[in-house]
């Protein structure tokens, strides 16, 4: 299946991952119509994992309670990277890993892979 987006969808060997919650806020956050069409179909290629509230941050990290969700479901889903535009938040963690995951924006992350 094709779908126009910035190319993670088309990627060999990679693993698409989401939190429940946080296709629930990008629902929420989407008007009726063309866009939320296109996010079920981009989430129906996607593994959404379960949320793990019991979890807690690292020592450092310091995000919103809004944000931690986000950061905790990566954890959980051992994940390799979390990809994120989320400058305001994310924004001091861009291209650390924590614990073993490294956040980066999506564009980022596509430069950074192999040819």
């Amino acid at each position: 299946m094709s779908i126009p987006d910035c190319g993670l969808w088309e990627l060999e060997r990679v693993q698409l991952v989401t939190s429940g919650y946080a296709a629930a806020e990008a629902h929420r956050n989407l008007p009726e119509g063309e866009p939320r069409m296109r996010l079920e179909s981009l989430l129906a290629v996607m593994e959404v994992s379960v949320e793990v509230m019991e979890l807690s941050l690292p020592t450092g990290v310091d995000l919103p309670a809004k944000d931690r969700p986000i950061q905790l479901a990566a954890l959980h889903a051992r994940a390799t990277h979390l990809l994120t535009g989320d400058v305001a938040h994310f924004g001091p963690y861009f291209g650390r890993s924590i614990e073993g995951v490294q956040i980066l924006r999506p564009a980022e992350y596509l430069r950074s892979r192999p040819r």
